[in-house]
């Protein structure tokens, strides 16, 4: 139970047997009249999460001091001693069911060792030794990041060669250097000493070392000019391309027999491949499970026009809420001419725009309202008005849009590696056609829709004073319904066919019922193959992924069709009235795909296969190459290692701004730090830890709200970045304090902390790029694969600064100092401006 809720514990307990009922609303008002109203819906809504069914086995074994045995409530396999069965039926009598309520009670018997020991640390608390330094754990928390698709394609292949070579620069000053590795078309040079070259200084290289194989001229080089230098692992190096104003075809041919004669020698430079696959992985993880939806706009007449959108599995529901009552999509409404021409005008400041919206149900119709933060600034009582009731509505959404620009050219992602180097190269690397570019080409910008609702700020935004007179005043906020909004087209993120069996679609009634008879579903089959089986169902499924179920078609003609098929259930959709199933192996599940198997072969002519969902081939993932080069929020993966989750790579873009500063606070140049995320480590419920165990077993993505006070001079990071979850608090006030005490230290930065499982990689992308390293570095390619398949986990973060400070009722002045970026030698004057 949260800190705030606790002292409210009799309240609830005496309010338990009530939840469901139709008295709750009467017997809460009549036990908590005392209490504010924002109070009394706290309370409403910790007993109605308490009265959620719960799905979850329990297994107390070797977590109580007590002999456990199997206990079967309604199917579902417990392993409990007698205290914990005895609180479990006398908690179900209370609600009715096995809710979340039986659940936490259950786990918090008085034998158990978790709670004794939790006591015991309590009673010697001031005894305790100081808890380890959030410094040392700094190295397990820096992890590198990068620009998804932002990698380089190679023309020709650079092999690995050392050779002598002399620098001579534009004034025949002369330099000593050795080659790294070279191509046809550039050239990586280690230096003895630091030089002072330039970026474009043309230079000429002569290659004394090959001299041997290649009559060199004396006099002239080979010209280059000059990329970058670096300096890594204590050595300097000068980065080259070829200057083709000067060109040496000899020299050409010498050096493309060459390399390809020794390549195998000398081993092919693998870095930029490498550094490619590693992009791309991210980008098979991020980009599916991001929760921003994309909206790409089109510039025509200086009219901004929103033209298409990219789902996935996350932001899905943003496009689903803007659904009427016939399964319309309305998003149109929220992307107003003049919302999206504010945000053109900022779009150089990184400007962004909250959208409040709800909706209302009259007569079987939905309508429509949205206002932005600066619709609503123009008149204080209208704001009241507006956000006061609609957010005592359960359609209560808070919308963040963000836009920045982007071109059609960045739609071509070639691999990493020249069509001469694999089979596959060529065509994957050939640019979109030109049907494809012209359905692209007058598109200008993205728009990033992200919802970040959150229950503690709709309970605060429903504390607000209205006059229920004035709901007339809101018309000028809803969307006219004889006004359709512009049509937006949606794609989905598309991956290569993961079935060994083709789908077929067959629309058809179908009965589920429970292994055991202990459930049973109506509903209509979606798609079928021979071995598989998609549905939709009511009422909700009531077991578990890996349950056996038995299926009947009552309306197929064959005599087969009225024998119950057995399937397993391999996945279900939040709602749980979506299956996909797969027939039982062996002589169980023989039946189902003996049957299907031929009505496949009897009706093959009739029954189709799902269609080609784009009319435009290649724009869906044109348009996913386009937005992961434009990923609006902050995010990494964690890798499986043993039974952990560790922190790998990490994706972000808006670079220049408060959190990307916090982010890199202590942490080298491409490198972030997310050791505040692991602050709780050594606590019961560590954030990440815990919410993976909660998505193995909910199926459903975590969201939490991370406020965090950031001082950019402190010297500790303990003491630079202060974290806190939202849960954390007490009240509203003491998180006010604590916002106010941030800004007048340093910053003060919101986070909307969203945590969710991944897929499985679509290796079709990655394929070609894989076979060439395992050509020359088969250990490398297998390490590499393994890392692939190690990913597990995908962690967001959304700034939601701006609408945290405004909710709290800070002004536009604070908001906009607190996200000016400062540099460490102006924060100490600063600080010490607002604190006089």
């Amino acid at each position: 139970m949260e800190k705030e809720l606790q002292q409210f514990a009799d309240v609830i307990e005496q309010l338990k047997p009530s939840v469901g009922r139709p008295e709750f609303n009467q017997v809460l008002i009549q036990l908590t009249h005392e209490l504010p109203s924002e109070k009394r819906f706290l309370i409403k809504m910790e007993l109605k999460r308490l009265a959620k069914p719960c799905l979850r086995a329990i297994d107390l074994r070797g977590q109580v001091d007590g002999d456990c045995r199997l206990f079967e409530f309604r199917d579902r396999k417990h392993y409990l001693d007698d205290v914990a069965i005895d609180v479990f039926k006398r908690q179900v009598k209370v609600y009715g069911n096995y809710t979340f309520g039986v659940y936490e009670a259950v786990m918090k018997t008085e034998n158990n060792f978790r709670v004794m020991r939790d006591r015991a640390e309590a009673a010697r608390s001031e005894e305790k030794s100081p808890p380890e330094s959030n410094q040392e754990n700094l190295p397990n928390h820096i992890i590198p990041v990068v620009n998804l698709l932002a990698y380089h394609h190679r023309n020709h292949e650079r092999m690995n060669f050392a050779v002598a070579l002399d620098i001579e620069d534009e004034h025949h000053n002369f330099f000593k250097g050795t080659s790294v590795d070279i191509s046809i078309e550039g050239l990586r040079l280690k230096l003895p000493n630091e030089y002072a070259f330039n970026a474009g200084q043309p230079l000429q290289i002569h290659f004394r070392g090959f001299e041997d194989e290649f009559a060199m001229d004396n006099r002239s080089g080979i010209h280059y000019h000059v990329i970058t230098t670096k300096f890594e692992r204590g050595n300097f190096y000068l980065i080259l391309k070829r200057n083709t104003d000067f060109p040496a075809p000899s020299f050409d041919k010498f050096l493309n027999n060459f390399i390809h004669g020794n390549k195998r020698r000398y081993k092919v430079n693998l870095n930029n491949t490498v550094e490619a696959i590693i992009n791309k992985t991210a980008e098979q993880y991020i980009s599916p499970c991001s929760p921003s939806l994309p909206i790409f706009i089109d510039e025509q007449d200086n009219h901004l026009l929103p033209r298409y959108a990219m789902l996935n599995s996350t932001n899905k529901e943003i496009l689903d809420y803007w659904k009427d009552e016939n399964d319309d999509v309305k998003l149109g409404y929220m992307l107003k001419p003049s919302r999206l021409a504010w945000l053109q005008k900022q779009s150089t400041t990184r400007a962004e725009m909250y959208i409040y919206c709800f909706t209302h149900v009259k007569d079987g119709a939905v309508y429509f309202y949205s206002a932005s933060n600066l619709e609503l600034e123009q008149n204080d009582k209208l704001k009241a008005l507006y956000i006061g009731f609609g957010s005592r509505k359960v359609s209560w959404r808070v919308f963040k849009l963000t836009l920045s620009s982007m071109t059609p050219d960045e739609a071509y992602a070639p691999l990493s590696i020249p069509d001469s180097a694999a089979n596959a190269a060529k065509k994957q690397n050939s640019p979109p056609s030109a049907r494809l570019m012209a359905r692209l080409k007058n598109l200008k910008y993205i728009v990033h829709i992200t919802d970040v609702t959150s229950l503690s700020g709709q309970r605060q935004y429903a504390s607000r004073r209205f006059d229920r007179k004035n709901l007339g005043h809101l018309r000028v906020f809803g969307h006219p319904r004889n006004k359709a909004p512009i049509a937006i087209k949606p794609y989905r993120y598309r991956f290569s066919e993961q079935r060994m069996e083709t789908r077929y679609i067959l629309r058809t009634p179908i009965e589920l019922t429970g292994f055991d008879d202990s459930f049973h579903s109506t509903g209509i089959s979606e798609d079928i193959s021979i071995s598989g089986l998609r549905l939709e169902i009511s009422p909700e499924f009531a077991g578990d992924t890996g349950s056996v179920v038995k299926i009947q078609f009552p309306r197929l003609t064959s005599k087969s069709a009225t024998i119950s098929m057995n399937y397993e259930v391999i996945h279900h959709n939040a709602d749980r009235n979506i299956l996909h199933l797969k027939a039982v192996e062996g002589e169980a599940g023989a039946a189902a795909r003996q049957f299907f198997n031929t009505l496949i072969k009897q009706n093959k002519q009739s029954l189709k296969t799902y269609p080609e969902e784009e009319e435009t081939p290649g724009i869906g993932h044109a348009l996913r190459c386009i937005n992961a080069r434009h990923t609006p929020n902050f995010a990494f993966l964690l890798a499986k290692t043993g039974v952990r989750y560790e922190p790998d790579t990490a994706v972000y873009q808006n670079k220049g701004t408060v959190p990307c500063h916090l982010l890199s606070h202590a942490a080298s140049q491409n490198r972030v730090n997310i050791e505040f995320l692991y602050r709780d480590r050594q606590q019961e419920s560590p954030l990440i830890t815990s919410s993976i165990k909660t998505l193995k077993i909910d199926h459903q993505l975590v969201r939490e709200e991370l406020l965090v006070a950031y001082e950019p001079t402190a010297k500790e990071i303990g003491q630079a970045i202060i974290p806190k979850l939202d849960k954390q608090f007490a009240n509203d006030e003491s998180k006010k304090t604590f916002i106010s005490e941030a800004i007048s230290k340093g910053h003060f930065v919101a986070f909307q902390v969203l945590i969710t499982l991944t897929g499985k990689p679509d290796l079709a992308m990655l394929q070609a790029e894989l076979n060439y390293v395992s050509t020359y570095a088969l250990h490398r390619a297998k390490e590499l694969e393994e890392k692939i398949w190690s990913i597990g986990a995908s962690v967001h973060l959304i700034d939601m600064t701006q609408e945290v400070l405004m909710r709290f009722g800070y002004d536009q002045a604070t908001i906009a100092r607190n996200s000016q970026v400062v540099k460490a030698n102006e924060a100490t004057n600063r600080i010490q401006k607002m604190l006089n």
